[in-house]
């Protein structure tokens, strides 16, 4: 069987080690599965994944001049469904805009001037709500 960068197939975990596993291919070609491949979120420990002799799904990423292939088994999932709902939003110190959405022209210095000033504005509201949830005490144990 002909491989071809981007496909995406099954094979065989033949082995694995602390950087990745080694997944035999249809015709008997054997790739590598970088352990920064595995999965889409941090992976500390491999075997956490994937067992030795499991099927598992993985993409073609490189076949080098060497015959070495490299593979991905996070880029051969099949994408999270979409929803029409809004994401969630990441709870933020007094609800802000941490960057603006809108695009306002002018020259750089009077984006960076806004950008200052709006920053500014954020660190102090910030500094006093982290004051005021400490109860009325200073860094230095003292109360006010």
């Amino acid at each position: 069987m002909q491989l071809e960068v981007g496909a995406i197939l099954e094979g065989k975990v033949t082995g694995i080690t602390k950087f990745g596993a080694f997944v035999e291919l249809p015709g008997g070609k054997v790739g590598m599965v970088h352990i920064s491949e595995v999965a889409p979120t941090f992976v500390k420990e491999i075997r956490d994944f994937v067992k030795e002799d499991q099927v598992v799904k993985v993409k073609i990423l490189n076949i080098g001049e060497d015959g070495k292939v490299s593979l991905s088994m996070k880029k051969a999932m099949d994408p999270p469904p979409r929803s029409s709902a809004p994401a969630p939003r990441p709870n933020r110190p007094g609800n802000y805009e941490w960057q603006s959405r809108k695009n306002e022209g002018g020259s750089f210095e009077d984006m960076l001037s806004r950008f200052k000033q709006a920053s500014d504005e954020k660190m102090s509201d910030l500094k006093r709500c982290m004051e005021s949830k400490r109860g009325g005490f200073s860094r230095h144990g003292q109360q006010k």
